[in-house]
């Protein structure tokens, strides 16, 4: 009888997408969906912020206490893998460059840790997301920017592209199977081409090319990085109707201590030009990062207002060591970083609310996700949930909707 694996991804959609290419190199083992049967659990870890470190150990170390054979790998490997495996909480540790050998590690009769080199570029084609309609495809790996916060280029490596070739094989791969809407991912997607002459707007019209596809969406862009060719694209049917746009922060002292290249006049002017095209905007947003002082917060939080946001993910700053930012003073207290970042939110929120009521007169088209709880879940063109009520299955379908309403936190429709 196989032995049953369970994937457990921390993380980010890259990260998911290497779990992706895990299982599609599963080939001696039964890949579980269920936690609680598996007799080997393979951890991919994040490691962006204090949190996620201690996420992953802590759950290394309670299936390791529940007898589960684990193996840790992903961004946390060459940082808190080794203590783990010496720990013993770790069977085997393994980084990136080693996930397609997945199937001939776990086959291993004695514990090993295996460093990531932070060289390898990927040569997998995965033949489908398991269950979905929307599906990651990498197309980069690493970042060259040098963020005073940021461990991932630590982590990751510098920046590298798959082959044109391979990206558009894989997509058509993925809509042979059912998967309608890609979302290109990797760890700095903008960066992708530039080893080639070629760049991110080329490959999407090439993606466009493809039968099947019917929409792409890009997981985060620098502000550098969108030129006059990328701006020509938006007005392209199979972009997604909503960008997001990684600015940091919203003052220039803090985007200077970042070590960002992006200013706030013109991010501002940038994403002006992008909403005018009728696109929803998000962004990435850190709160409380060292010399972030209350005079400075309440102007940054002034040019905050200001950007016409409708998505945020945003951060509490957390210091990663080896980073530059880890070695400054004049920290934020957390009480007074979590309040920042609840006035951040509910800014975009309204934002948000706002955004979809202007647009109610436009037709949402949908791609259905899921089933629960008596409704259809799925998300629109600009990246706003949606759910409907309908007598026939509408999964793995789009819907086009006239009719819906408005709700505080998604919109409504009934068939």
């Amino acid at each position: 009888m196989k032995q049953k694996v369970y994937f457990k991804t921390f993380g980010c959609r890259t990260n998911l997408f290497d779990t992706q290419v895990m299982l599609a190199h599963l080939k001696d083992f039964e890949h579980t969906c269920k936690e609680d049967q598996a007799d080997i659990i393979v951890l991919n870890s994040c490691t962006v912020t204090n949190d996620a470190d201690y996420s992953a150990r802590a759950y290394a170390r309670k299936m390791s206490a529940l007898g589960k054979k684990v193996y840790f790998t992903g961004c946390g490997s060459n940082s808190q893998g080794l203590k783990l495996f010496e720990s013993g909480h770790a069977f085997g540790v393994f980084g990136h460059d080693a996930k397609e050998q997945i199937n001939t590690l776990l086959h291993a009769k004695e514990g090993f840790f295996h460093a990531d080199s932070l060289a390898h570029v990927d040569s997998s084609i995965v033949p489908l997301f398991v269950g979905k309609t929307r599906a990651f495809v990498k197309i980069q790996e690493g970042c060259d920017f040098k963020c005073s916060y940021c461990v991932i280029p630590l982590v990751r490596g510098k920046s590298r592209s798959l082959p044109e070739s391979q990206i558009l094989t894989q997509c058509q791969v993925l809509a042979q199977n059912g998967v309608l809407e890609i979302v290109l991912t990797g760890t700095n997607v903008g960066s992708y081409g530039k080893e080639t002459g070629s760049n991110i707007a080329r490959l999407i019209k090439n993606i466009a090319r493809l039968e099947g596809i019917k929409r792409v969406r890009i997981g985060s862009l620098e502000p550098s990085q969108i030129d006059a060719e990328f701006l020509e694209l938006l007005d392209h049917p199979i972009l997604e109707r909503h960008l997001h746009i990684a600015l940091q922060h919203s003052h220039d002292s803090m985007l200077k201590r970042m070590r960002r290249r992006n200013r706030t006049h013109s991010d501002r002017q940038l994403l002006e030009k992008i909403a005018l095209k009728g696109f929803a905007l998000g962004t990435d947003f850190i709160v409380g990062h060292p010399y972030e002082s209350e005079s400075l917060w309440q102007e940054a939080l002034q040019n905050f207002k200001a950007l016409p946001l409708t998505h945020l993910h945003p951060f509490i700053y957390s210091a990663r060591a080896g980073t530059l930012s880890s070695t400054m003073g004049a920290r934020v207290r957390g009480d007074v970083a979590k309040q920042r970042l609840r006035t951040i939110s509910a800014c975009v929120q309204e934002k948000n609310h706002a955004f979809r009521m202007r647009a109610q007169n436009t037709p949402l088209e949908v791609l259905v996700e899921s089933y629960k709880d008596g409704y259809y879940h799925g998300s629109d063109q600009y990246f706003n949930p949606v759910v409907i009520s309908a007598p026939r299955d509408l999964r793995a379908q789009w819907v086009r909707l006239e009719n819906y309403q408005v709700q505080r936190e998604r919109s409504y429709a009934a068939l």
